[in-house]
């Protein structure tokens, strides 16, 4: 008989509302596991504070912030809060923008004095060059000249512009990690941005904080140190679950003695033998251990070490079917959306569903990332938001809703546009006209490249594009506007050049990325699932076909031997590849709530077997071979 009840974690919600009470406050770390229901104690300690304080709060014009890791997330706890007034969630990049948006002045000096550092930087890396002819040296050459041309700039830009969602290669924008370099040095260094901070939000909560920008955590943590009981951090997080390298490390260990330092026990999704695992894999990290709720007894875990030279398609279908046999569920090889594929990268994802052409380019490039895998890059949007449903609306024949499209997206319709013309009805005509030739893209079964759907939107002036793709028109000889120029945008060569390769795509790959990116689609990977939930999940592990040099699950379960370096790191106490490998799994194990099948390639499946029972994570019988 188990020692413990459901409502094991109760004082946990007490311990952090009195911690954010104006009147006793505390800074707090909550350690919360997978599955611990960490949004409901966020909702329900913010539920009660909105009853006590919200009055007082919204005379004095304060806010908390809650700083979420997705827009996904802060949407649901907006809804979840009923969107009162007295929350400001958002994302970091959102948080740090409104905060320092309106200080131009100050971030003009901030990014001039940064472009010199790194100018000075490259030309002496420059000066050491035996070949200024050789790639890396001319794209050295490239970057001195690029940020010169900045740095000259500067003095005209009368206010910037920041897209958390976008893409922000124009003259006038900042990049995703200036944004956050910036808000955290103001944060450290200058004091009435400081006092505007705290005066506003006197709580800032962080979701998921152990994967939060380290350089804005470390300038948080220095604001709270030097405003005991004037400023409340409170960090809500998991070390184990930290996935990214820019990460905070050991989060959590090392606090002020002042600080509250509670931790939710029990883990509400998975059942108990799926806990039982992730207990022992996290065993040696930091001993931290959860409970199962006493009615989830039981639950499958099954481990296939599988030859590199099978073929993976039939191999996991093959799987499917065993676990269906094992587990007595039929909705393993039932409809396919039941069960959720973990790869470990986007891209391995990608190619399994059928939309690696469009997404691999844009993917290599880091300041795409953000946009492409919220799915709310401008330059995608055109596709995901305007061209998928106007063509969803032709299959079904349904003209209200393409002229609802139309009227809602495109310039040549809108209110404005209709209001300064005389002969609206020729208007309409013109634009439905234009509207069946853009469509006619789709007839016979014909499938459309993006470059011939931007082709035709450019021939028919339907929709407006942005600049990088007006850019990319450019280049691939559609658009002929000789007065668009953007000297900037065109000096990043790496944005065009991928959106030139993903351009090749074909139209059907919008529709699985647009899929998957929604998560209506059967895959996911280890990163972008965290936080989310299962019944049955497949987690796919392939260090050849990731071609990530951040994981490797080989030296995890001991078939690589540690390099040199790796075994430098262990020695001096530093981060391995195999640490980050071994939280990776941990999250993907996490996410099942009922099954879960583990697929591992391997060039020797029989030694993966032995080393993985040997670990003590699973049984003789849970494990198999196949060759």
């Amino acid at each position: 008989m188990a020692d413990y009840s459901n409502n094991i974690d109760e004082p946990v919600d007490d311990l952090i509302f009195e911690s954010i009470k104006p009147t006793t406050p505390k800074s707090f770390f909550l350690f919360a596991g997978a599955g611990s229901g960490k949004t409901r104690t966020l909702v329900n300690v913010l539920e009660r504070f909105k009853i006590e304080f919200g009055k007082n709060y919204k005379l004095k014009n304060k806010r908390i912030a809650i700083i979420t890791y997705t827009n996904a997330a802060a949407d649901e706890i907006s809804h979840r809060l009923e969107y009162s007034s007295i929350f400001n969630i958002s994302t970091i990049h959102s948080f740090c923008w409104e905060l320092i948006k309106n200080f131009t002045s100050d971030i003009k000096d901030w990014i001039e004095h940064n472009l010199n550092i790194e100018i000075s930087e490259l030309e002496e890396q420059q000066s050491r060059s035996r070949d200024l002819n050789n790639k890396t040296s001319i794209s050295r050459a490239h970057k001195i000249e690029s940020k010169k041309k900045r740095l000259q700039g500067l003095e005209n830009i009368q206010k910037f512009i920041y897209n958390p969602n976008g893409d922000n290669i124009t003259k006038d924008s900042l990049n995703h990690s200036e944004v956050i370099s910036i808000a955290a040095d103001f944060i450290k260094s200058k004091d009435l941005f400081k006092q505007i901070l705290m005066n506003r939000f006197p709580v800032i909560l962080i979701d998921e904080s152990q994967d939060t920008k380290k350089e804005l955590i470390e300038a948080l943590f220095e604001l709270e140190s030097h405003n005991d009981g004037k400023f409340t951090l409170g960090l809500f997080g998991d070390t184990m679950q930290r996935i990214y390298a820019d990460g905070k490390e050991n989060l959590g260990m090392g606090l002020p003695d002042t600080w509250v330092k509670p931790a939710k026990k029990m883990n509400h999704r998975s059942k108990s033998r799926i806990i039982d695992l992730i207990n022992k894999i996290r065993k040696d990290i930091d001993g931290q251990e959860q409970f199962p709720r006493l009615e989830n007894t039981g639950g499958i875990v099954r481990f296939f070490a599988v030859s590199r030279s099978q073929d993976k398609f039939e191999i996991e279908e093959q799987i499917r079917q065993i676990m269906k046999e094992e587990t007595f569920d039929e909705k393993w090889v039932g409809d396919l959306s039941d069960v959720m594929t973990l790869t470990l990268e986007h891209h391995m994802a990608a190619r399994r569903m059928g939309f690696s052409t469009f997404f691999d380019p844009l993917y290599a490039v880091d300041k795409l990332k953000t946009g492409l895998l919220d799915g709310s890059s401008s330059s995608i949007n055109l596709f995901t938001k305007i061209v998928l449903p106007l063509y969803n609306a032709h299959l079904k024949s349904n003209k209200f809703e393409i002229a609802n499209i139309v009227k809602q997206h495109s310039h040549l319709v809108n209110k404005q546009a209709l209001q300064n013309e005389d002969n609206k009805l020729d208007i309409l005509h013109s634009t439905n006209e234009k509207v069946n030739v853009f469509l006619s893209l789709w007839s016979e079964d014909n499938h459309p490249s993006l470059v011939e759907i931007l082709k035709k939107i450019q021939e028919t002036n339907l929709f407006k594009v942005t600049s990088t793709l007006k850019l990319v028109s450019q280049r691939v000889g559609i658009d002929s506007d000789e007065n668009f120029e953007d000297d900037e945008t065109m000096e990043d060569d790496e944005v065009l050049v991928a959106w030139d390769e993903a351009m090749k795509a074909n139209f059907s790959e919008i529709i699985k990325y647009n899929e998957y990116i929604n998560e209506k689609s059967k895959f996911g990977t280890h990163q972008g699932v965290k936080g989310l939930e299962f019944d049955r999940v497949m987690v796919v592990i392939d260090d050849e076909e990731s071609r990530g040099f951040m994981f490797s699950y080989d030296k995890l379960f001991g078939i690589k031997p540690l390099t040199s370096t790796d075994q430098k790191n262990v020695d001096e106490g530093k981060e391995t590849g195999i640490d980050r490998t071994l939280r990776l799994f941990y999250v993907a194990c996490s996410r099942a709530k009922e099954s879960l099948a583990i697929v591992c390639y391997s060039d020797f499946p029989k030694e993966l077997k032995s080393n993985v029972v040997n670990y003590n994570w699973f049984t003789e019988d849970e494990v198999k071979v196949i060759e």
